[in-house]
């Protein structure tokens, strides 16, 4: 007899995101919409929006495009998308997070409680809406993190790799002027580049500003051991969810995000 296989969740960053999204959800399933309903509830008494007139909102009034709005509706979908999957007994037996993903993660495999997770989305959305710098982007490159750091200049720390996917795939962070320059060299190589919407550089040095506000911010974040293990894109390596705390969330702004190595401990695991 065949044996069950394991499954993990894996939930992305920022991105993924539509306009109409969670509709039919909301209508037809009862566990979806109690669990959006509950981060309506949190989401409102920290950041003062509802996250049910968010989705219900057109195309011409859609505020997906504010990272302060975007990233706790995205968090929001994720953790009512695990409900709605454990209430059809689709149990995980891992779960990884990509940047904001992580706090979904970290919700789903105990580790947080929705009202410590959907603090840690507003405020850290918040701080980098008000206070990272305009003049940093994002782009997504056709090349190995060995390939890419090989294009860098050495005398700036104004680009680094911020994003690791894969062996072929992985995301520059910096200043946007120096980052057209240097994708003009790497696109007229033949690669893939493609530029990230956003207008901020997370996981790059443009996010140390922000670092003593979102400390301060999220000091009575409490986290504890969690049911389910967590393979960190941050640490490279599984944990089990005490990390989780102020301290972790600046990291998880500040630092490359390493997917390619969660996954490699998933699959070996």
């Amino acid at each position: 007899r065949e044996s069950k296989p394991k499954i993990a969740f894996v939930f992305p960053g920022q991105g993924g995101q539509w306009v109409g999204m969670g509709r039919s959800l909301l209508e037809k399933e009862p566990v979806f919409r109690e669990l959006i309903e509950a981060c309506d509830a949190e989401i409102q008494s920290i950041a003062g929006w509802s996250v049910l007139e968010e989705l219900a909102r057109d195309e011409a009034s859609s505020r997906l495009d504010r990272v302060d709005v975007v990233q706790p509706l995205t968090f929001a979908m994720q953790v009512g998308l695990a409900a709605l999957w454990r209430s059809w007994g689709v149990e995980p037996d891992a779960v990884t997070g990509h940047s904001l993903g992580e706090v979904a993660a970290s919700y789903v495999a105990g580790a947080l409680s929705l009202r410590d997770a959907c603090r840690v989305i507003c405020v850290r959305s918040k701080i980098v809406r008000a206070h990272a710098p305009k003049t940093g982007r994002m782009v997504l490159v056709g090349l190995s993190e060995e390939a890419l750091r090989a294009h860098l200049p050495a005398d700036t720390n104004a680009i680094c790799v911020g994003v690791i996917n894969g062996s072929s795939s992985c995301v520059l962070s910096g200043r946007e002027a120096e980052l057209r320059t240097l994708v003009a060299g790497i696109e007229a190589d033949g690669v893939f580049c493609r530029w990230v919407n956003v207008d901020y550089a997370s996981h790059s040095a443009d996010m140390d500003p922000l670092l003593g506000e979102l400390q301060a911010s999220l000091r009575e974040v409490s986290p504890r051991s969690g049911e389910v293990p967590i393979y960190s894109t941050l640490r490279s390596e599984r944990i089990d969810g005490s990390q989780c705390d102020a301290n972790y969330w600046c990291s998880n702004l500040r630092e490359p995000v390493r997917f390619d190595k969660a996954v490699a401990g998933l699959v070996e695991d």
